[in-house]
């Protein structure tokens, strides 16, 4: 697709676009502010790709996920994640029936939209349960292979204050998300905004804006993008730069980070770079939409080494170095 794509390719774009100001105001009529998360969110899922949303309790990362699910008109599934649960709650398991025949019964992972509710409260035999669902969108269980529903999402969420009881996502885990979606506390104007709509008894009705088939036609959509051959580059050029001790390594990266980010990275900038193109309202992508989307996808890639934590060097000021740093020669 192209500047001069074809009637059809427009008109489609067009409408994604039309349909995402739709979304947006849907989800706007239960969730007061975040307009950047929920973006975050919806490029997510336009890329056929995951997301984890971190934030203390009470920002409304639960309503959210679920008010995006209603709009989307998605089956929805909900687990809350806690020490003792067993990957057959997730997956489910196979039981015999009254004919003495082994029957699979779902689990709750079998919807849409699966809300992975305090992701890190569970330990990682648990976690892995999902690793499969989120990569290969299947399950095998008695050595049988079920497949997820289209279009499948894990949206994740984890509070980062809660220390005790709470198990690391493993790295191969973490990478599979393609967003790590900050969720910050609103302004104050915004907060008043949500204690006036939350106090009375009046609660605002979502409708469905569009549903799985859109879903599916606008991922693929999004795949069929075409992108400058100076664009790729800038991207691989973003994660090979993150990886401390390599050739085109900054000084800087050797000496603040201890891990970089993977090529899963570079994909991903791409694909976001595409959609957030899209959103503009732009066929194609250039330098800037890749910038636009770097923070939520190598946030969770890249870790910093105990000297960059002593000088008060955070994930994001980071990344913000990184994209500061230019594109090598």
């Amino acid at each position: 697709m192209s500047v001069n794509a074809p009637s059809d390719a427009v008109a489609s774009v067009r409408r994604l676009q039309q349909h995402m100001t739709e979304l947006k105001g849907e989800i706007g009529k239960v969730v007061v502010g975040q307009q950047e998360v929920v973006e975050q969110l919806l490029l997510s899922i336009l890329c056929r790709s995951h997301s984890l949303l971190v934030g203390v309790p009470g920002l409304a990362k639960t309503l959210l996920v679920n008010t995006v699910a209603q709009s989307l008109g998605l089956k929805f599934s909900r687990i809350q994640f806690t020490p003792d649960l067993m990957p057959s709650d997730i997956v489910g398991s196979e039981i015999l029936d009254e004919h003495r025949h082994f029957k699979f019964i779902p689990g709750p992972v079998f919807a849409n939209i699966l809300l992975a509710d305090e992701i890190n409260r569970t330990p990682p035999k648990t976690q892995s349960a999902l690793l499969e669902a989120m990569q290969e969108r299947a399950v095998t269980a008695a050595g049988h292979t079920h497949k997820m529903p289209e279009p499948f999402f894990v949206l994740a969420t984890q509070n980062p204050i809660e220390q005790e009881g709470t198990y690391p996502l493993p790295e191969a885990q973490l990478d599979r998300f393609m967003f790590l979606i900050q969720v910050n506390y609103p302004s104050f104007e915004e907060e008043v905004e949500i204690v006036k709509a939350t106090t009375t008894g009046v609660s605002a009705a979502v409708n469905n804006v569009m549903g799985a088939e859109d879903i599916l036609i606008y991922q693929r959509l999004i795949r069929d993008i075409p992108v400058p051959e100076a664009v790729y580059r800038y991207a691989v050029s973003l994660s090979e730069r993150s990886r401390p001790h390599q050739k085109n390594s900054p000084d800087w990266v050797n000496r603040y980070l201890s891990w970089g980010a993977g090529p899963r990275a570079s994909q991903f900038l791409i694909l976001g770079a595409k959609a957030k193109a899209v959103l503009n309202g732009k066929f194609a992508p250039d330098q800037e939409e890749v910038r636009q989307v770097a923070h939520p996808i190598l946030r969770h890639r890249i870790v910093p080494t105990y000297q960059a934590e002593a000088e008060g060097l955070g994930v994001d000021a980071l990344i913000e170095r990184l994209l500061a740093s230019g594109t090598p020669g």
